[in-house]
């Protein structure tokens, strides 16, 4: 059953040099594999995120990527911010403040790689 299994995110860009610079050298992820037509796979956290070339690349309007993160939030986006990553802001997402939506306990970001594709982070509120 499907239940049981990993699963992997999957991307199309444009461009797979410029993706395998943004992927490693901005986000910081590990290529492990890499395919034909210049597929390359990429660790992240117990799963693997799979980038392709495509002429599609960008189009998806809505979240390509969702990572989940404990407690290292700002830490990431003060990272992502000072190697030039400009995070989205969505008024109608709770308040919204040093690059971070604050929503229900929550704290969330939103970003774009080169190609568009909308890449997210969740932290969500301590189980106490």
């Amino acid at each position: 059953m499907l239940k049981d299994r990993d699963s992997s995110a999957i991307i199309a860009v444009s461009d797979i040099e410029r993706a395998r610079r943004f992927y490693s050298d901005v986000l910081g992820l590990e290529p492990v594999q890499e395919g034909m037509d210049g597929v390359i796979v990429f660790r992240t956290g117990a799963t693997h995120l799979v980038v392709y070339r495509s002429d599609t690349a960008g189009t998806n309007r809505a979240n390509a990527v969702v990572w989940d993160v404990e407690d290292e939030l700002d830490a990431i986006v003060a990272d992502l911010a000072a190697k030039g990553v400009v995070f989205e802001h969505y008024p109608e997402i709770g308040e919204f403040r040093d690059h971070i939506h604050h929503a229900d306990g929550m704290k969330l970001v939103w970003f774009r790689d080169p190609d568009g594709n909308i890449l997210h982070i969740n932290q969500m509120p301590d189980a106490d």
